[in-house]
């Protein structure tokens, strides 16, 4: 076996070529691995665990000074760690404005039976997502109000996708992230006893006026058709967020951060006092 070179130079090295295949979703199903480019995203998969396989870098292309701790944090954890040329490296990247790391990592992969939810969970249901930023966006806030769980059902874009990984800053790997089917998904939260809270703007109740201070699902379907059938008939209430322009629905991921952002409202505040389209308080909901 060839020694693995300090330096990678050439565009068609092998290494190089893997990298760049693991862009396409057969390549990562058929390897089980997977891209993660820029510092943040590097940083969060590695202080949760989740360590490369392989690193590649770019002195070149260093946005910061803390770059090297991070190279150093990977290889502690046996990560083979090569430096490339700007030619190389803006070869493997899938970013207009490359920051010099890029790693390749095991693939996330949870079960429904990995999950070990805390007693008053706050789950995120995310059913064929389309878009890989949309998809990352709802991580990220889904990290950002802390979350228990992500469960994505039926999808239409691997969680694995380096532009889900992008659009998610890291948080993929902040969280627990599951895929799983419509219906195995709704058998876990009825055996959790956990309220499915549907968004939908075909309703009356406002989100404001649902209690999720106890264990919830917040269940978000795509922008142009919804939620499925299986869903719409399994939930057990479906609240809108009034929209007073002239568009009919909002971004999935804008929408995921309301209703997340709600839950921190209500639950921090320890009650419940919303206010109806009226203007009076609105009555509580069981």
């Amino acid at each position: 076996m060839e020694p693995v070179p300090l330096l990678i130079s050439s565009l068609a090295n092998p290494r190089i070529k893997r990298a760049v295949k693991l862009r396409q979703r057969s390549h990562r199903d058929e390897l089980g691995l997977m891209l993660i480019e820029g510092y943040r995203e590097l940083k969060h998969a590695a202080d949760n665990g989740h360590l490369p396989a392989e690193l590649f870098f770019c002195r070149d292309l260093f946005q910061g000074t803390n770059e090297d701790t991070l190279i150093a944090q990977c290889r502690a954890g046996d990560a083979l760690a090569t430096e490339c040329t700007a030619d190389v490296f803006n070869k493997i990247s899938y970013r207009d404005r490359p920051d010099g790391l890029l790693a390749i990592a095991p693939l996330v992969k949870r079960s429904l039976a990995d999950l070990v939810l805390p007693d008053n969970p706050l789950v995120v249901i995310a059913e064929s997502i389309e878009k890989p930023g949309n998809l990352g966006t709802i991580l990220r806030s889904a990290d950002a109000a802390g979350a228990n769980a992500v469960i994505v059902c039926d999808r239409c874009t691997d969680i694995n996708n380096p532009n889900v990984v992008r659009a998610s800053i890291g948080t993929l790997f902040t969280q627990p992230v599951v895929e799983a089917s419509t219906t195995e998904t709704i058998e876990f939260l009825r055996a959790h006893h956990i309220q499915v809270v549907a968004a939908t703007p075909h309703t009356q109740m406002l989100y404001t006026q649902m209690d999720m201070r106890g264990p919830t699902a917040i269940v978000l379907g795509t922008e142009q058709y919804g939620l499925s059938q299986a869903w719409m008939e399994q939930t057990q209430t479906q609240v809108r967020i009034p929209m007073l322009g002239k568009a009919d629905s909002l971004n999935v991921a804008a929408a995921a951060t309301i209703l997340l952002f709600e839950v921190v409202r209500q639950r921090g505040s320890g009650a419940l006092a919303p206010v109806t389209p009226e203007g009076g308080q609105a009555p509580r909901t069981h």
